[in-house]
């Protein structure tokens, strides 16, 4: 429900949840389960509420035998090494491992709490074994766990920006809430803090990426601008994770600004060759199986000219991958489509040819490594090279589209902040606002929505048991 801060400001609530995402929700169920008080600030609209949960699908989750939708197994040394391999070793063992092992709880935890699953659908990353999908998508989830917490009492307020946490030597006693102009002072005996990132905050991605980052797009909410998170570093909190790291992805061109969400996203990549605004590739487009490289070419994308690439497939592809909302520009020539995309065609045409007269014989496995490489040309395509040849040609141009930020507070194993003496005795965080503890670098499909379930929901529990 939603409600009004002048009356609720006067009251002294057992716990106050910054944010009204994933993490957050997990975190403010659990505590009202227990018949504590809880208070939800959420700073979007009402009708944005959730942060980038909305735009989710699906949950990393370890099992060891088939679970819901979920086929066959996915233990927690394979969850383990997959991390591993995209995180290049920048990680919190203990912590990750930690999320791996309570995923598999969190999962039956969810339904019980309204959230329904499918299985996976063809063409969204080949997921069926190791993620579950939500029915109804991330939006589903999220109205479904407002639902849950309307039922057990918890108070939500919208509009209603955090701007500074009171913490009186290791204890957080109140926050100062601006709403509709009007600040308030909001009293709490435990706190958990989820509001995000700071990826809304252009300003602060250029000062942490340079003047480049003024071309990214933001996948998300435009409304995690990180005013919660410099509060706390400003105010002492140890900090974990590089401000350049982030989820970012290889997204269409032509997306908003702000709030694209999933169906901008673009998983043509494996399947083509892409060049930058010169004609030239980059990197290998085949390097491994998209769920495990598909964050990696954000980056790569950041690091070229002008922060564009674009994505040149042939008809034997288009209908390999979940398209994006906006439709390829197509021409039956690589000279036309060249045209099309503002490309240099001589260029493009000679770098198509090269890499097609590299391409070799072989069996062509879209769903999952097939060795169908290429020699004699680099970057190699280590994987699914297969000359592109058969018109119409069909082009994407590719954006950054960051989707949460990995600086954030470290945590313990409780989900409790630490401080300049030491842990704080009552404030708590999850989701984005700690996954850089886990997420050095790099990103595994759904393990967001992981470490945001597991770390809420331990943040919750430990906030209730504080105040109880």
């Amino acid at each position: 429900m939603t409600d009004d801060l002048n009356r609720l400001s006067a009251t002294r609530w057992d716990v106050v949840v910054v944010g009204g995402g994933n993490a957050a929700l997990c975190a403010a169920i659990e505590v009202a389960e227990t018949g504590a008080s809880v208070l939800m600030l959420e700073g979007a609209p009402e009708t944005y509420r959730g942060g980038n949960s909305r735009h989710t699908r699906n949950f990393r989750c370890k099992h060891d035998a088939p679970l819901s939708v979920l086929t066959d197994a996915y233990e927690e040394d394979e969850f383990f090494d997959d991390l591993m391999r995209v995180t290049k070793g920048k990680t919190d063992e203990h912590l990750a491992r930690l999320a791996i092992r309570k995923s598999e709880e969190a999962l039956p935890w969810m339904e019980a709490h309204g959230v329904r699953f499918q299985p996976s659908l063809s063409g969204t990353l080949s997921l069926g074994r190791t993620n579950a999908f939500f029915l109804g998508g991330g939006k589903a989830l999220v109205n479904a766990y407002y639902n849950t917490a309307a039922d057990l009492g918890v108070r939500v307020v919208y509009e209603a920006q955090v701007r500074h946490v009171g913490i009186e030597g290791r204890r957080f006693t109140h926050v100062e809430v601006e709403k509709d102009g009007v600040t308030h002072r909001i009293e709490g005996r435990a706190i958990v803090l989820a509001a995000g990132g700071f990826q809304g905050d252009i300003d602060w991605l250029a000062r942490a990426w340079g003047e480049s980052a003024r071309n990214f797009l933001i996948r998300g909410t435009p409304y995690n601008k990180g005013v919660v998170l410099r509060d706390m570093l400003d105010q002492g909190a140890e900090s974990v994770g590089d401000p350049t790291q982030c989820h970012a992805v290889a997204i269409d061109g032509r997306a908003p600004k702000y709030d694209g969400g999933i169906v901008t996203r673009l998983d043509c990549v494996p399947f083509s060759v892409v060049v930058n605004r010169d004609g030239d590739r980059f990197y290998d487009e085949g390097e491994d199986v998209w769920p495990k490289r598909y964050a990696i070419w954000g980056r790569l994308v950041a690091a070229q000219p002008e922060q564009v690439a674009y994505s040149i497939i042939d008809s034997r592809s288009i209908d390999l991958f979940m398209p994006s909302v906006y439709p390829p520009e197509s021409a039956d020539t690589i000279d036309g489509l060249a045209q099309k995309l503002g490309l240099p065609g001589a260029k493009l045409r000679e770098t198509v040819e090269r890499f097609n007269a590299a391409c070799t014989d072989g069996s062509f496995s879209p769903q999952e490594l097939d060795g169908l490489a290429t020699t004699g040309i680099e970057p190699a395509k280590t994987n699914w090279a297969r000359p592109i040849a058969e018109p119409p040609f069909y082009g994407y141009v590719l954006r950054p589209g960051v989707t949460f930020t990995y600086l954030g507070l470290r945590v313990d194993e409780t989900a409790r902040v630490t401080g300049p003496e030491g842990r704080y005795d009552n404030i708590w965080t999850a989701g984005e606002m700690m996954a850089g503890s886990i997420l050095g670098q790099g990103y595994l499909a759904g393990f967001g929505m992981t470490i945001g379930t597991v770390f809420g929901r331990i943040a919750g529990q430990e906030a209730a048991a504080h105040v109880a």
